[in-house]
């Protein structure tokens, strides 16, 4: 099983973590700090908790006033950039901080800046070239909705590229393990003029922020979603990647706008399947599911399919709920055959829970998907 997220601070962590603290934080205690952290409920908490934890500890180190706080995070971040001669051209693939880091600054931002509006955008400004903070922004988001918005259109045409990813991943509306932003979900009309200012990002992780946004936005509000996909298609290979990445979630759900948009005909009569097989009707967690078919094309000439399957996953209340997972894209041949294999992982993972008993998989082409075939998950 892979190591827990929250285990990466560790003594390693703090080592490095109070060494930089005592360049700015005057008789700064390493050892009292450390001691304060790894308290008797240390082990018990889990990533967010060990995170706020740390960063509870540390506001007792810091000057009392927000302000001269800040001041001293922002003379830590000085230092580590000026351990980088470079800094101004370090690509996208580095950077100067570590999660371990940002999660704590960050942190430090959400909790104790919320009502201090100027320095903390200023801060987040700052750490965010180092790290992210997309989690600190959504809590300022939702107390300054126009003022924090106008900041991100600012930001999306900032020198530092991720300053400018912040602008679009600070904005999702639905971004995983952050504070919900319902008036973005509702409306996401803010967030547009900030994706139009980045979708030519040179910058690739930029780029994959405004697809993702899209995808969130995609999930409320397909028309809107559908609407740029018309306006942005063809403009250039980069903001094609960017719509295809970006409307995976209206594909998956086999959206027929979005699927007549990409090539792939929802009319699909003379597709089939045949021969469906389980040699495994029954996985043990831990192992994976095989299956195989053969797809027919009857037509006389190829046809450009994506092919998908469906698990229908046990749930605790004794439903079934669907994941799609995808096969392939790409064109069959006329009056063809294809023989597909294919095995699906149930390896425990920290982001899902499976439940034993029935499971259920299911074919999809071209959004139409077809019979479902039972399997069991067993201990």
């Amino acid at each position: 099983m892979a190591e827990p997220f929250k285990n990466m601070y560790n003594e390693q962590f703090f080592d490095r973590f109070t060494k930089d603290l005592k360049l700015v934080i005057n008789d700064f205690d390493a050892r009292g700090f450390v001691a304060r952290i790894m308290d008797d409920e240390w082990e018990k908490r889990e990533l967010k908790q060990r995170c706020r934890h740390i960063t509870a500890v540390l506001k007792e180190f810091l000057p009392a006033d927000y302000k001269d706080a800040i001041a001293k995070i922002l003379e830590l971040l000085d230092y580590v950039k000026s351990t980088y001669p470079d800094f101004s051209v370090i690509d996208d693939e580095k950077f100067g901080l570590t999660l371990e880091y940002g999660a704590i600054l960050d942190n430090y931002v959400e909790q104790y800046g919320l009502d201090d509006y100027e320095t903390s955008v200023r801060a987040i400004e700052n750490i965010t070239q180092f790290t992210s903070c997309e989690f600190a922004v959504h809590p300022f988001i939702i107390k300054y909705p126009d003022e924090m918005m106008k900041q991100m259109l600012v930001w999306s045409k900032h020198e530092h590229w991720g300053v400018r990813r912040l602008a679009s991943e600070g904005c999702r509306p639905r971004l995983p393990w952050a504070m919900a932003l319902p008036n973005l979900k509702e409306n996401p009309a803010p967030i547009i003029p900030i994706l139009e200012n980045l979708k030519n990002d040179p910058s690739r992780f930029v780029r994959l922020s405004v697809a993702n946004n899209l995808n969130d936005i995609a999930k409320d509000n397909p028309e809107t979603v559908i609407d740029l996909v018309k306006k942005w298609r063809g403009e250039s290979k980069e903001v094609d990647w960017i719509i295809k990445h970006g409307c995976r979630t209206l594909l998956k759900q086999g959206n027929p706008e979005m699927m007549e948009l990409f090539g792939f005909d929802s009319v699909i009569e003379n597709i089939s399947i045949d021969n469906f097989q389980i040699p495994t009707p029954k996985v043990k967690v831990g192992d994976s599911l095989e299956f195989s078919f053969k797809l027919l094309n009857h037509n006389d000439k190829k046809v450009r399919i994506r092919l998908e399957y469906g698990i229908y996953y046990q749930k605790a209340n004794g439903t079934l709920t669907k994941k799609v997972h995808k096969i392939s894209e790409k064109e069959y041949a006329g009056d063809s055959v294809t023989q597909i294999t294919r095995k699906h992982s149930f390896r425990v993972v920290t982001t899902r829970k499976f439940h034993l008993g029935l499971h259920q998989i299911a074919v999809i082409i071209n959004g139409n998907e077809f019979e479902k075939y039972s399997f069991e998950l067993v201990d």
